[in-house]
């Protein structure tokens, strides 16, 4: 099954690059009726939308056919690789904040740039725990600071 889905991909791939020369040599229009191109394979064929890129396997079933999306490999895998990068810049910042070497041939992160967001860097929720019961303390105090005023202006008047 997975050579399948790799098949599939690598054709999706190159259906796709073969949409692009032909709309860059003056290709067919957006009114066209050509929008979907067909390919044979096994199971059915394989649909490329000429307008968003998007592959389905289409299949003859029991009430018509049927196309179902090729998912896709790439989104998956680049949310891996930032979650993977995520956890070794916490591990780092870990190991630096122990006072403890980093293995040989891994070099700490370099800080973050002026203007450039800080995504690995947000604080952790028992920060912001920490945060958010500093200030309903500081929120009490004022109210409770606030009604104080308040009694002693109404026996003053």
């Amino acid at each position: 099954m997975t050579l399948l889905r790799g098949l599939l991909v690598v054709i999706a791939g190159a259906a796709a690059l073969l949409v692009a020369e032909a709309r860059a040599q003056g290709g067919p229009g957006e009114n066209d009726d050509s929008r979907f191109t067909f390919h044979r394979t096994d199971d059915g064929f394989l649909r490329l939308d000429g307008r968003s890129g998007q592959v389905s396997i289409c299949a003859q079933k029991t009430p018509g056919w049927l196309c179902q999306s090729v998912p896709d490999e790439r989104a998956a895998l680049e949310g891996e690789i930032a979650r993977l990068q995520a956890d070794n810049a916490a591990l780092k910042k870990e190991l630096l904040a122990h006072d403890l070497a980093l293995p040989s041939g891994v070099k700490p992160d370099a800080p973050a740039k002026a203007g450039e967001p800080r995504i690995g860097l947000l604080p952790s929720d028992a920060e912001i725990n920490q945060v958010m019961s500093f200030m309903e303390k500081v929120w009490k105090r004022l109210v409770e600071m606030i009604v104080n005023t308040q009694k002693e202006i109404m026996k003053r008047s």
